[in-house]
This record gives C-alpha cells, sequence and structure tokens, in this order.
C-alpha cells in the first residue's frame, strides 16, 4: 500500500497537477478559481481531485488517479482526506457509472439531474450530450 500525504495544493504548484492531467486525463485541467486536493509522496503526486465552486455550492470534478497506484483505495483515502472541503457548502459531482460505488461510499446520493441546481444540470447535459455516461451524485452528511 502506498503511503501519501493529503493536502489542499497552493496555486504555485499547479503546472505539476496539469502535467499529470495531460499524461492521463487530458480533459482535466487546473484553473486558478478552483481548490485543488493531492496526494503525494517523494515521487511526486499521485492522484488528485478539484473542487470548482460556485456561489452557493461546489462541484468535485477531475478526480484522478496515477495509473501505476490504482486499486489501492487512494481515491477512496483522496474523497476522505477532502471532509472538510466537501463540508463547506454542498457538494456534487458527476459520476462514471463504474464509479458510483466509490462515491456511494463517501456518503455522496444519486440525484436527478431536475433536482440540480441549473448551473451544473446544464453542464451535465452538455457532457451528456457529448456522449459521456455519467450520473449526478450530491454528498449528504
Amino acid at each position: 500500500m502506498t503511503k501519501l500525504r493529503f493536502h489542499h495544493l497552493e496555486p504555485l504548484r499547479f503546472p505539476l497537477v496539469n502535467r499529470l492531467y495531460k499524461s492521463y486525463y487530458p480533459a482535466g485541467k487546473a484553473k486558478k478559481d478552483e481548490i485543488i486536493w493531492v496526494g503525494d509522496n517523494e515521487k511526486g503526486i499521485i492522484c488528485v481531485v478539484r473542487f470548482k465552486q460556485f456561489e452557493n455550492i461546489q462541484l468535485l470534478t477531475g478526480m484522478l488517479v496515477h495509473p501505476d497506484f490504482r486499486e489501492q483505495g487512494l481515491a477512496k483515502d483522496l474523497l476522505a482526506a477532502t471532509k472538510t472541503q466537501i463540508n463547506c457548502k454542498p457538494c456534487y459531482c458527476f459520476a462514471f457509472r463504474e464509479l458510483i460505488p466509490l462515491y456511494s461510499n463517501a456518503n455522496f446520493h444519486l440525484v436527478d439531474k431536475i433536482e440540480l441546481p441549473e448551473v451544473l444540470s446544464n453542464r451535465l447535459i452538455r457532457y451528456i450530450s457529448s456522449g459521456k455516461d455519467l450520473v449526478a451524485m450530491r454528498y449528504e452528511a
């Protein structure tokens, strides 16, 4: 099992996250207005998740674990480490269907797109119409 340090990433280190995204999840990109959490060790950043901020809500997005470190529970550990962020205001995510169990175990629950705030429902409709098989989930403590 890989031992990581989980922490909020300072904006100066965003290029390191973008390098990881470019290699393994080209659609992902750290943006200055997002809150980013990582799990890292002496080898560098191993996993990352971003929180896109809206007025009264946030969207957990861009969850990525380096392929060499998958199937070790690191995504679950990263979600657990971000609980303070997740709890600071209502938190949603758009999950690929195969990841529903991961997010469900972290207290995210399926929600119908008509229950989403408008800013998120429009985004989800756009993603689905582009061919992504996503479901909306909301964190409930």
